[in-house]
This record gives C-alpha cells, sequence and structure tokens, in this order.
C-alpha cells in the first residue's frame, strides 16, 4: 500500500508496469519494498498532470500573443507592401533605406505571418534575365 506521495518517476514506473500486464506497483529505492499505486492516487496524479499541461499551453499562448504585440518590424513590413507586387529583396531594400536594419529572413518570416492573418497576398514573379543573373521567377507580395 502507499504510504507516502509517490513522485512522477515512481508514477511512470508503475504506470509501464501495468501497461506490461503487472500491477500497479514501483520499488522504492530507499526500503527497496514494493509500494502499490492506488486507482485513486492514479486519477489524482493524472489529473494534475493535465492541468499543469493546460496552464502550461496558456502560458504559451500568452507569450506568442504578447510576442507578436511587441513585433514592431511586424508593423514595418506591413507598411512597406504598397498594391503593386514586390520581392522580398525589394521590401528588404525600402526597409533599410528607411533606416530599419533588417534581414531577408526576418522579413520573410513577417511576410509569412501577413499573408496568414489576411493582410498582404503572394504570388510568383519573374524576373528577367539581366547580364549579372538568369531569369528566375521569385515570390512577391502586396496589400490584401
Amino acid at each position: 500500500m502507499m504510504n507516502e506521495k509517490a513522485t512522477k518517476r515512481q508514477m511512470f514506473e508503475a504506470l509501464i508496469n501495468f501497461a506490461n500486464g503487472g500491477a500497479m506497483e514501483y520499488t522504492d529505492e530507499k526500503t527497496d519494498s514494493i509500494m502499490e499505486i492506488t486507482d485513486e492516487a492514479l486519477r489524482a496524479f493524472a489529473e494534475h498532470e493535465i492541468e499543469l499541461l493546460d496552464k502550461k499551453a496558456v502560458k504559451a499562448k500568452e507569450s506568442a500573443a504578447k510576442r507578436k504585440k511587441e513585433d514592431s518590424l511586424l508593423v514595418d513590413v506591413s507598411d512597406a507592401l504598397t498594391d503593386e507586387y514586390q520581392t522580398i529583396a525589394e521590401i528588404t531594400e525600402e526597409l533599410n533605406a528607411a533606416g530599419i536594419e533588417t534581414t531577408v529572413s526576418k522579413v520573410t518570416y513577417r511576410l509569412g505571418v501577413l499573408v496568414k492573418e489576411g493582410i498582404a497576398e503572394k504570388a510568383d514573379v519573374k524576373i528577367e534575365a539581366t547580364e549579372e543573373s538568369k531569369a528566375r521567377t521569385v515570390k512577391a507580395y502586396k496589400k490584401a
């Protein structure tokens, strides 16, 4: 019988024993005796772990929302969009010219967020060949 509160490790060991067709028990390392987990103890443990998971999920959502609100670059990228399609390089260049130090990868991420939110539209645009580069197709964005 279980006298003291079992640790997480002990609970998981008991669950493994139970899954293997045995009893809900674990070996107490201090006394080297077999300790049984009751149905009530298992239920309480599982309910507590679910509560912890729920709290963690809520906290993660709040944290993500806070980071999103604090993302000034997202606002800057959104403001840089026009009614005409622009490539990521053009948008990045425009932001850097305006004194907003950023990189292509940061702008690309923010553009992806804006497309998901329905603020921006994305399309493939063909770039003509020049002396420096071949013709290619790149992603371009505009206001939705």
